[in-house]
């Protein structure tokens, strides 16, 4: 977006806290009060804020960052060795085949970067309530805002690493060492955390609640909470998941869904009604290189004619073929959301191949990866959800949502099935469908039954170094994990949602073999916070 004040608040407030939030992805000063520099006042209220909720986009959109977390080591995309490169060591096809080490940046940077979010609350709330910061209004509000958003970093450190440390204060005594928590207490944990202060947050969906935490958003990161209450803590919430989703659909507050999906991701998206937390994005202000470059990532170079973009993009990232197969051949979103066929200049020129075996032969991407090992430019679907739009930078501007109301009815479906109430969750699943399919209505559909069957999704190795048969038919309830993928892929879902499902590790797809092995489930803690916090255990298997 390009006019949304938080995103200059974010830039200023990393200038005020640059020691860091901004400029560094690992705090390594836990009892240096930035105020020693900087004396704030209530005017400066906003862009201190802002830098809390900064981290979100180190966290889950720059280099190695939660968004390649969860989606290259899941079945939807992937990025294989391109005739310009991308072998790098072989950190992609690690993650592809989940042979990922204590070492790995997915693993180093999610750990980093999301205790560098926990810090910057707690900063904040220590010099909110010891008086460094001045808080002449809603207080108490203000610290409950804190502690949500510090609440929704834990929760991805539960989602990734299971067992971490709950560190909630600031002023702490030189040399400290947090002693590590079980995943359980860390569930417990979030979900006391948004219970005990989400009703302090603002009802309001406005402007002035645009791109961070009002009470329906923290309730829809707690229903995430309860929806993998089984993973994370043992105990199914199911019935907690459809209260808190219902909550937010009774609000009043005036979220939907849009008519066309693809109104949720144009580059001016900042008025979306389906938005109900955004990270608001401007290539004006968050312009480090990495800041959102996901078309960057994915593109082939000579789509720079294409978009007009500022840079020419670098060609790796694709989607799997057998996802895209799963589609219903009429779905919209396979046809709007992916870049695929022959590709065009602006001016309508067709384009050609300008490296590998295809040089100069026509630019056109089609659905096959020969292997995680092996690629030329035009094979593989590539990414396209998010607008590009003319003109482009390295970064898009798009805001990112988070979570948006689809999510929120989408929830409530799982639960409803999961509960034995196939036919008032089919109800909802056809709602979302129905803009899928705006020329073929009665295929937007869907039963009761079919989403008590198996998934579509063709799995098992599928390269050039072999091919076996497995199938998506004794998937329990696989049909609703299509229906997920084919709503939400490009959107950091797949890890935590294939998890949930008992996909992750007992199916194969490209050149990932099923490993069988859960304890894959979640990360390992990092080798370097092993090294200096001896309170840390690894997790097992690792």
């Amino acid at each position: 977006m390009k006019r949304n004040n938080l995103a200059k608040i974010l830039f200023v407030g990393c200038a005020f806290l640059s020691v860091s939030s901004c400029t560094k992805l690992k705090d390594d000063s836990y009892t240096t009060i930035i105020s020693n520099k900087f004396q704030p006042t209530q005017d400066d209220l906003a862009s201190l804020l802002g830098t809390a909720y900064s981290n979100w986009r180190f966290l889950l959109l720059d280099w190695d960052g939660l968004w390649r977390a969860q989606e290259l080591s899941g079945d939807q995309e992937v990025i294989p060795a391109r005739p310009n490169g991308w072998v790098d060591g072989g950190v992609y096809k690690r993650i592809h085949q989940h042979t990922w080490t204590a070492d790995e940046g997915i693993v180093v940077q999610t750990w980093n970067r999301t205790f560098a979010g926990i810090t910057n609350c707690n900063r904040i709330i220590y010099q909110i309530e010891s008086g460094m910061i001045p808080v002449a209004e809603n207080k108490e509000a203000v610290i409950a805002e804190l502690k949500v958003l510090r609440a929704a970093y834990y929760a991805i450190l539960c989602d990734a690493f299971g067992n971490v440390p709950i560190v909630t204060q600031f002023d702490l005594p030189e040399g400290f060492l947090p002693k590590q928590n079980s995943r359980k207490e860390v569930y417990d944990f979030v979900v006391n955390e948004i219970e005990s202060n989400s009703s302090l947050l603002s009802e309001k969906n406005d402007k002035s609640t645009y791109g961070k935490l009002n009470k329906w958003a923290a309730n829809a990161l707690l229903a995430r909470m309860y929806l993998n209450a089984e993973v994370y803590s043992g105990t199914a919430q199911w019935q907690k998941v459809i209260a808190t989703c219902d909550a937010i659909i009774n609000s009043g507050a005036g979220y939907m869904l849009e008519n066309n999906q693809k109104n949720v991701f144009v580059t001016e998206n900042q008025n979306s009604k389906e938005i109900v937390f955004a990270l608001p994005l401007d290539e004006n202000y968050t312009n480090n290189w990495n800041a959102f470059d996901l078309h960057m990532q994915s593109l082939p170079s000579e789509s720079q004619a294409t978009y007009n973009l500022l840079s020419a993009p670098w060609g790796g990232m694709c989607a799997t073929p057998q996802f895209i197969r799963s589609f219903d051949q009429d779905d919209i979103r396979n046809q709007r959301n992916w870049i695929q066929g022959q590709q065009y200049s602006s001016s309508g020129q067709p384009l050609v191949v300008g490296l590998g075996a295809y040089k100069d032969k026509p630019l056109h991407l089609i659905n096959e990866v020969p292997s995680i090992d092996a690629s030329e430019t035009i094979h593989g679907f590539r990414l396209g959800k998010f607008e590009i739009k003319q003109g482009a930078a390295v970064q898009l501007s798009n805001d990112y949502p988070i979570v948006r109301y689809a999510e929120v009815l989408m929830m409530k479906a799982e639960a409803l099935l999961r509960t034995g109430k196939a036919d008032e969750a089919a109800q909802i699943v056809t709602t979302v469908r129905q803009r899928a399919f705006p020329d073929q209505p009665a295929k937007a559909i869907v039963t009761g039954s079919q989403l008590q069957g198996g998934s579509t999704y063709d799995y098992g190795q599928r390269d050039s170094d072999g091919s076996t048969k497995e199938g998506g038919a004794d998937i329990k309830y696989g049909r609703f994990l299509d229906e997920l993928g084919w709503e939400f892929d490009q959107e950091a879902h797949r890890r935590t949602d294939l998890i949930r499902f008992g996909v992750f590790s007992t199916k194969s797809w490209l050149s990932h073999k099923a490993t069988k092995n859960a304890t894959r489930n979640v990360f390992p803690i990092p080798r370097a916070a092993l090294n200096t916090n001896s309170n840390l255990a690894q997790n097992p298997g690792y």
